[in-house]
């Protein structure tokens, strides 16, 4: 076979915030990355609109959380507002939980924000080797690795990379997903939708009541940056090619409005719903939209996708260098498609509540009696409450060792969140000092806390990358150790194992790196 013109550790392939997200963690663990994206340059949409807790958490861990938190809008601006038009009144409204005010689960806070004001922060997250312009045609596997033909667009030329593995986020109509010829499962197209991007003056009706998004019977609207600008989302229309969009918008505004809406962009896209039958083929691993799609309503899907970048990287970079075997990759599946489920049964149901408040205003409305002020909604103030699935995932693979103890107790697994150090768990945030959380301990390491670092200090763990932390002794509850225990954290920031006591033999943690990560140093 003709020699490939780049050869990489990881071929990135889609440059949204899955996959730049992918090539900044990538390269903290010194793993030679490569990736192209098909269009020419960065989204100029703003598409996702929300960076949930846990998203932030990872950036945070990048160092980057401050920086788009600077550029998002201020806190006020989580919530959501129903409206009859832009310029009535509420009829409903609900807050963005860990998004609208500080959690005390978390030493973050999430933020409102377009994904085109996101992208550019996660681009200069990293230096490593990025094309644009650059699309995939096929794939070839081989023994030891993955042969990828891709095209310039800019050049018309033609070009091959060889990589160890293929890490595919290249949104829901992946070519790598279509090329490999994995299935889906789930509802598929739940709607036609288009994107306005326009310029108008409506801070006559905002500024007192602002909002990330205004639903409305006419429509969504979204304001776009601190700054200025708005999107206005709406089924597609029949013939989008003759449609006056400055006309529809203005006309979603309302008579009373009075706005001409200055259009600069628009898109048509479709609302998919759906979780790919694998997320693996060989050395070619699906995450983002390409393993998942998920409806927009509740600001689930990039973050998800965010959060499989975070579990499968430091698995890669394991393999990569030599401290775990190949099996690790396989817990990335076991891990995050039960979560792909889970999430998609709750974006899909946040839509179908969305489309029932709406549908019983119109009722009240279209029924000739008047309205009421405000109309109940159908979830109460739960929705956007989705710390149960931002925080709350639990995982259950070879990757986690569990103690015999039992489960926390049964919560409604969506929207409750209950602190627990129970192994798979996401290690809860703790405070170990001024502006230290037990978050900011982990990263291109595994992290063991306990109450008693220098015994444990002694129990050498190489060849895999470990740090030692003391756990105050205030914390031993909550995480089910004693002042001998210790818990193991795995780089993601999930528990891998938890001593209670002192461990029998000082081979326990070297036994336990070993089989977590699947290698045979023991």
């Amino acid at each position: 076979m003709p020699a490939a013109d780049t050869e990489v550790d990881v071929l990135i392939v889609g440059g949204g915030p899955v996959g730049l997200t992918a090539r900044a963690l990538l390269e903290r663990w010194g793993v030679r990355t490569l990736l192209i994206e098909k269009h020419r340059e960065l989204s100029p949409f703003p598409r996702s609109r929300l960076v949930n807790t846990r998203s932030m958490e990872i950036f945070r861990q990048l160092g980057i959380a401050a920086e788009i938190t600077g550029k998002a809008f201020p806190r006020e601006f989580g919530r959501i507002r129903f409206r009859d038009t832009l310029h009535d009144g509420d009829f409903a409204t609900a807050a963005m939980v860990g998004v609208n005010a500080p959690i005390p689960e978390s030493p973050v806070i999430g933020v409102a924000t377009s994904q085109d004001r996101l992208e550019p922060t996660l681009l200069a997250a990293a230096d490593a080797p990025l094309r644009f312009g650059v699309e995939l045609l096929d794939l070839t596997e081989e023994p030891e690795g993955v042969v990828a033909r891709l095209v310039d667009h800019r050049s018309g030329g033609g070009l091959r990379v060889r990589a160890r593995y293929v890490l595919a986020a290249d949104g829901a109509n992946s070519t790598v997903r279509q090329r490999l010829g994995i299935d889906t499962n789930g509802p598929g197209a739940m709607a036609a939708v288009t994107t306005v991007v326009f310029d108008a003056d409506l801070t006559t009706w905002c500024a007192d009541q602002p909002a990330g998004v205004y639903f409305t019977a006419h429509g969504s609207f979204l304001p776009l940056y601190p700054e200025g600008g708005w999107a206005w989302l709406a089924p597609t229309p029949e013939d989008p090619d003759r449609a006056d969009w400055a006309d529809l918008v203005s006309r979603a505004l309302g008579p009373a409005a009075a706005v001409r809406a200055d259009v600069l962009r628009v898109q048509h896209w479709v609302m998919n719903a759906f979780v790919a039958e694998r997320f693996r083929h060989g050395r070619i691993l699906l995450a983002g939209d390409a393993a998942h799609a998920l409806p927009i309503i509740g600001g689930l899907g990039m973050n998800t996708g965010i959060s499989d970048v975070h579990n499968l990287c430091w698995k890669l970079a394991g393999v990569l260098r030599g401290w775990a075997g190949p099996s690790l990759l396989e817990t990335y599946a076991a891990e995050r498609q039960p979560v792909a489920h889970l999430t998609l049964r709750q974006a899909v149901a946040n839509t179908q509540l969305m489309f029932q408040a709406q549908s019983l205003r119109q009722q009240q409305l279209q029924s000739g009696e008047a309205a009421p002020a405000r109309v109940e909604l159908p979830w109460s103030d739960r929705y956007f409450a989705q710390l149960g699935l931002v925080l709350g995932v639990t995982y259950r693979s070879a990757a986690v060792l569990t103690d015999g103890s039992p489960p926390p107790e049964p919560s409604d697994v969506a929207t409750d969140y209950v602190p627990t150090a129970e192994p798979g768990h996401r290690m809860p945030h703790l405070w170990l000092g001024p502006d230290r959380s037990t978050l900011d301990a982990f990263g291109e390491w595994f992290t063991l806390l306990t109450p008693d670092p220098a015994r444990w200090e002694q129990r050498t763990a190489p060849p895999w990358p470990l740090r030692v932390e003391t756990l105050a002794a205030e914390h031993t509850g909550l995480c089910g150790v004693s002042p001998d225990g210790a818990l193991l954290i795995r780089p993601d920031g999930h528990v891998s194992a938890r001593w209670r006591d002192r461990p029998p033999g000082d081979s326990a943690l070297v036994r336990a790196l070993a089989t977590v990560t699947g290698s045979a140093a023991v």
